[in-house]
């Protein structure tokens, strides 16, 4: 023990340093790989939450191959991610965002509760890059199955499915109140 530091002491002062260099030399691979299993959108928060669980790691030093440990944590919420997603696609129906038209007998507010959340529908769909928004018209406007959407559209049943995956989402998006 030189200078009356301790090796603990020693080991937590370098952790952010050894942390940085760790982040550094493995960031392209982990985000490449997570580009690959979530898509470009969301492997930016998981790369983060990779490495706030590594920062988070009580014993890093006790860590044979902190590289694979962190590969191992993107792994585990890449998959956790999808898993997410896959519950979230199946709970999502289409009757939850397009709603009859109101009957003549309901009230006011409700009609223009109903014109109100029309409105951002219509917007939020408008908004849709193009392809996004043709698949999604085609599955949920005009009934198509996503396989004859992939055919029509020239594009993998994965690329229909995230198309109108995508869509769905910016609808729930769209109608979420601000309190939520």
């Amino acid at each position: 023990m030189a200078h009356g530091i301790s090796d603990g002491e020693r080991r937590a002062q370098a952790k952010p340093w050894r942390l940085r260099a760790l982040f550094l030399a493995h960031r392209g691979d982990l985000l490449g790989f997570l580009i690959r299993k979530v898509g470009a959108v969301d492997a930016p928060d998981l790369l983060q939450e990779t490495f706030l669980r590594l920062i988070r790691h009580d014993r890093l030093d006790a860590i044979d191959d902190p590289p694979a440990f962190m590969k191992r944590i993107a792994v585990n919420l890449a998959r956790d991610f999808a898993r997410r997603r896959r519950t979230e696609e199946r709970r999502l129906q289409v009757g939850d965002f397009f709603v009859e038209l109101p009957s003549a007998e309901k009230s006011p507010e409700e009609l223009f509760e109903f014109e109100r959340r029309s409105a951002l529908l219509r917007k939020a769909i408008e908004q849709l890059p193009p392809r996004c928004r043709e698949a999604f018209e085609l599955h949920i406007y005009k009934d198509t199955p996503l396989k004859e959407v992939a055919l029509r559209m020239e594009i993998s049943d994965r690329m229909a499915r995230k198309h109108v995956s995508l869509a769905l989402r910016a609808c729930r998006d769209a109608l979420r109140s601000p309190s939520e």
